[in-house]
């Protein structure tokens, strides 16, 4: 399998590790030139997935925490392709996802914004890529979110990616927009990532994908390396 690589020096693309605007980024910003350390026997050795074992809803965020019913909010559908530079496909990719709920809150305990928390609604899932480097979730809408960074600071709708290549530690992380998102314009995380990479994180529409009285389907595809590589958060 292909490793989940990306060029670092690609600054048409990927997104500076400082960005002033970003103010997270001023303290975990690198002061000193980047060190390459060699693999050692353990990464080399480490955990692989390609005999990894999916629960039947880990991909579907709308029924894995049910508790006491369906979540609220506007139920789409994920979907897309992993592909390496030459538009090869890429297999046996784990994904995982995870997000804000419908009223922009995650689950988790630093999250003390005021709005409520979905008891249906879990906000994570994982999938592999099948043997056409497919993939696909099923999920709800994520909502806005007030995010501290400056004066009226809004986070705009948004997916966190992360793509691991052949084991654990060979991994790449991403966000996913949405089109049409007014918040776009203001958000410096996005805003941060130089114009050519942009459009490469906004998802497409996408009426074949969307499922009848359902839910609606939205287009996401990974391209790892190359001129169009998608831009990946250098963590």
């Amino acid at each position: 399998m292909s490793q989940l690589i990306y060029n670092p020096f690609d600054m048409e693309v990927h997104p500076p590790r400082l960005s002033p605007d970003y103010k997270s980024t001023i303290l975990r910003a690198p002061t000193k030139p980047l060190v390459l350390l060699k693999q050692s026997l353990a990464e080399l050795s480490g955990p692989v997935f390609g005999d990894f074992n999916l629960g039947e809803f880990d991909h579907d965020l709308t029924k894995n925490s049910i508790k006491n019913g369906e979540p609220l909010g506007e139920r789409i559908v994920v979907h897309g392709t992993v592909f390496n530079e030459n538009g090869q496909p890429i297999p046996n990719t784990l994904i995982e996802i995870w997000q804000a709920n419908s009223c922009g809150r995650y689950v988790h305990k630093v999250d003390q914004h005021d709005a409520p928390l979905d008891p249906n609604f879990l906000g994570a899932g994982r999938c592999m890529t099948d043997k056409n480097g497919n993939y696909k979730f099923y999920t709800i809408k994520p909502g806005a979110y007030p995010w501290g960074n400056h004066y009226n600071a809004w986070r705009p709708n948004h997916i966190h990616f992360s793509l691991f290549g052949a084991n654990i530690t060979n991994r790449l992380v991403t966000q996913m927009y949405f089109p049409g998102d007014p918040l776009l314009q203001y958000d410096p995380i996005f805003l941060g990532v130089p114009p050519k990479g942009r459009d490469l994180l906004i998802s497409k529409f996408d009426l074949d994908a969307t499922e009848p009285d359902f839910a609606l389907g939205y287009r996401f595809d990974f391209v790892l390396r190359g001129h169009q590589t998608t831009p990946f958060e250098k963590i």
